[in-house]
């Protein structure tokens, strides 16, 4: 077990309990990815928590698979899951890297998740190539380095201390240059007034 899933199984818990900070954000993060969404539409959502938001995807399209590296996580998720009885839906505990799709598909969601791996162009590229062509990939990432520069400071204090994970600070114009440099257009950018993170629907 790497020191990623580690961390993420130990915070779980409280992961799960955490109260999402900005309702209306959320709201229309929901609604923007649903402009590109079908009945007939297959996803993937890759570091999905506890499976909150592809939950509330799910009924909007034919088959989601949820995956994180945590095991904590999709704990929870499964019991969400199997309690709001929502049967297209499947979880499964995966890297980008180690995931396998054996059939391309519509929608990959990569929500909270570029600013905390490792390499974010061979994680984009990776996930490219999951999608059929014109397929769209939607994300949610902080960019650090146009509001939190110093974050470069404390973020490698606080993960030494294992308080934080591993969070990579770069900034909104250096993430369009990682999903351009990987052969996508930009469909959709939305970044609420003061927010540190861009929305982005990125088209393959």
């Amino acid at each position: 077990m790497d020191t990623r899933t580690k961390f993420w199984d130990k915070h779980a818990s409280s992961y799960a309990k955490r109260a999402i900070s900005d309702i209306p954000s959320y709201e229309k993060k929901l609604a923007l990815s649903r402009e590109y969404f079908s009945k007939d539409a297959t996803a993937i959502e890759v570091g999905c928590g506890t499976g909150s938001t592809a939950l509330l995807h799910a009924p909007y399209l034919k088959q989601i698979l949820a995956t994180d590296i945590s095991a904590g996580m999709l704990d929870i998720a499964e019991r969400k899951r199997q309690e709001q009885q929502i049967e297209n839906l499947s979880f499964q505990q995966a890297t980008i890297e180690e995931l396998v799709v054996d059939e391309p598909v519509d929608i990959v969601f990569a929500l909270n998740l570029i600013h905390l791996l490792e390499d974010q162009e061979a994680a984009i590229a990776t996930m490219k190539s999951w999608l059929k062509p014109g397929g769209v990939l939607i994300s949610s990432t902080a960019c650090l380095g146009d509001r939190m520069k110093f974050f470069k400071l404390i973020g490698p204090i606080g993960k030494a201390l294992g308080l934080m994970p591993l969070v990579r600070v770069f900034t909104e114009q250096e993430l369009l240059s990682s999903f351009q440099q990987q052969g996508f257009s930009i469909d959709t950018k939305w970044r609420p007034e003061k927010a540190v993170s861009v929305f982005l629907v990125a088209r393959a």
